[in-house]
C-alpha cells in the first residue's frame, strides 16, 4: 500500500511539471513579434532593413551642410519583461489510509453429505398396521390390564371392582362394564376361572360378544348406482374417509363417483377433488356456497346416466344439537329421494374417536335425523382409550363398518370385532 502511494506522489508531481512546461511554451508563442523599422541613408538615398540585435554597422554618412553630422539615436521599442515562472505546486500528501484490519481466518467449509435414501416402507399387514394404530390404547389399558393380571393377586372382589374401573375410564360405557362384570362374577361363583389368566381369556370373549353383532360389512352389490351418504360432526375426518373409501372401492375394480356437497367448509370442495385425483374418480362439485341438496341430485343422476357402480356424497359438518342443521340434512335427504326412493342406500355416521362419550350423543341425534345405518370410528390412533366402540355396540347396535388407525390409505379397514379386541389386549387370537 505504501508503494502504490509514493508512486501516486511521483506521477503526480511529473504531470504538474508537464502541465507548467505547455503553459510556458504557449505563452512564448503567443507573445508579440517586434516591430520592423527603416534607416535612412542620407547620402545615397537608400534604406536598409535594419533588425534589431544584429551586429551589422551602418557606413557614416557623408556630411552635408544643411544636414547635421550627429543623428540622434533610434530608440528601440523594447521587449516585454518576462514573467516570473509559476512554481510548481506541492504534492499534496494523501491523508493516512486507515489501518486494515486481518481478516479473520476463513473456515473450510464442511464436507456436503449426501442426501441419506428415503426409507423405503415395507408393507405390513392390516392385523400390523391396527396394533401400531392402538399402541396408544394398548399402553393404557392393556398395560394395566395386564398388571391387574400379573403377579399372585387373588382373584376376589377387589380385583373384579379393579377391572371395572379399567374398562370405565377405557370408555367402554357404564351398560357394557356392568354386563362385563355380571359375566365374569357369574362365572367365578360356578368355579370356571380358577386363575387371572382364566379371567383375561373371558374379558375377552366378554368384549368380542359385545362388538360381534355390529361387525357387519357393507355390501354395495345390492344397487346399482349405490349412494352412501356421509355425515358427521365437524372435524371427524368426513372427508377424509370418503377420500380412502374411494382408492379402497376403485382397488376392487368398481367405478366411484364422488359428490362434494360440503359447499359450506372454506376449500372442502379442493380438498375432496384432491382427494379424488389421488384415487382416479371423478367428483361432481358447484362453487362454494351453493345448495347442497342440488349438487348431490346432479350426482344422482350423473352416476345413473354413466353407470355409476357407487356414489359417495359428502356433507356439511353439523354440531348435532343445532335443531336448522339436522333440518337441512333432513331436506337433502328428500331431494336425494326424488331421483330414487331408495336412496340413500347407506348413511354413514363418521364419529372421532378421541371425543370419547360424546359420541354416543352424535350417534343418537344423527340417527333420529337422517336414520342413520352405519359407523366409521376414525383416529383411533390419537386416543389411549379406544373403548368407545364397546359403548356404541352396546347402546345403539349399528352396524361398524369401518375403523380408521392411521393416516395412510391403507390404514382404513372394515372392522373385525376378534381383531380389534386382540389388538387392544396385545393378545394372539
Amino acid at each position: 500500500m505504501e508503494q502504490a502511494l509514493n508512486y501516486l506522489v511521483i506521477f503526480g508531481t511529473l504531470l504538474c511539471l508537464l502541465l507548467w512546461i505547455g503553459d510556458m511554451l504557449q505563452r512564448r508563442s503567443q507573445r508579440p513579434k517586434p516591430r520592423q523599422f527603416e534607416l535612412k541613408d542620407f547620402d545615397n538615398k537608400q534604406a536598409r532593413a535594419i533588425e534589431p540585435g544584429k551586429a551589422e554597422k551602418a557606413a557614416p554618412p557623408k556630411a552635408r551642410p544643411d544636414v547635421p553630422t550627429e543623428r540622434e539615436p533610434v530608440a528601440r521599442p523594447s521587449e516585454p519583461a518576462l514573467r516570473p515562472a509559476p512554481e510548481a505546486p506541492q504534492p499534496v500528501e494523501p491523508p493516512p489510509a486507515p489501518p486494515v484490519k486481518p481478516e479473520p481466518p476463513v473456515k473450510p467449509a464442511p464436507p456436503v453429505e449426501a442426501p441419506a435414501k428415503a426409507p423405503v416402507e415395507v408393507e405390513r399387514s392390516w392385523l400390523e398396521r391396527m396394533r401400531a394404530g392402538l399402541s396408544k390404547t394398548r399402553a393404557g389399558f392393556g398395560k394395566n390390564l395386564s398388571q391387574l393380571f400379573s403377579g399372585s393377586q387373588a382373584i376376589d372382589d377387589d380385583l373384579l371392582e379393579e377391572l371395572e374401573t379399567l374398562l370405565i375410564t377405557a370408555d367402554v360405557g357404564m351398560s357394557a362394564t356392568q354386563e362385563i362384570i355380571a359375566s365374569i362374577s357369574e362365572k367365578l361363583e360356578k368355579k370356571q376361572l380358577k386363575d387371572a389368566a382364566a379371567v383375561k381369556a373371558a374379558l375377552r370373549q366378554e368384549l368380542i360378544s359385545i362388538l360381534e353383532p355390529c361387525a357387519v360389512p357393507l355390501d354395495t352389490s345390492a344397487h346399482k348406482p349405490f349412494m352412501m351418504l356421509v355425515v358427521g360432526v365437524n372435524g371427524v375426518g368426513k372427508t377424509t374417509t370418503i377420500g380412502k373409501l374411494a382408492s379402497r372401492y376403485k382397488a376392487e375394480n368398481q367405478k366411484v363417483l364422488l359428490a362434494a356437497g360440503d359447499t359450506f367448509r372454506a376449500a372442502a370442495v379442493e380438498q375432496l377433488q384432491v382427494w379424488g385425483e389421488r384415487a382416479g374418480v371423478p367428483v361432481v362439485a358447484q362453487h362454494q356456497g351453493a345448495d347442497s341438496a342440488s349438487v348431490l341430485f346432479d350426482a344422482m343422476q350423473s352416476a345413473t346416466a354413466k353407470g355409476f357402480d357407487i356414489a359417495i356424497a359428502d356433507t356439511a359438518g353439523r354440531l348435532q344439537n343445532k335443531d336448522e342443521l339436522m333440518n337441512e340434512l333432513k331436506k337433502v335427504v328428500r331431494v336425494i329421494q326424488k331421483h330414487d326412493a331408495s336412496a340413500p342406500h347407506e348413511v354413514l355416521l363418521v364419529v372421532d374417536a378421541t371425543t370419547g362419550q360424546n359420541a354416543l350423543s352424535q350417534a343418537k341425534l344423527f340417527k333420529e335425523a337422517v336414520s342413520v345405518t352405519g359407523i366409521a370410528v376414525t383416529k383411533l390412533d390419537g386416543t389411549a382409550k379406544g373403548g368407545i366402540l364397546f359403548a356404541v355396540a352396546r347402546q345403539f347396535g349399528l352396524p361398524i363398518r369401518f375403523i380408521g388407525v392411521g393416516e395412510a390409505v391403507g390404514d382404513l379397514r372394515a372392522f373385525s370385532a376378534e381383531d380389534y379386541v386382540d389388538a387392544m389386549l396385545d393378545t394372539d387370537s
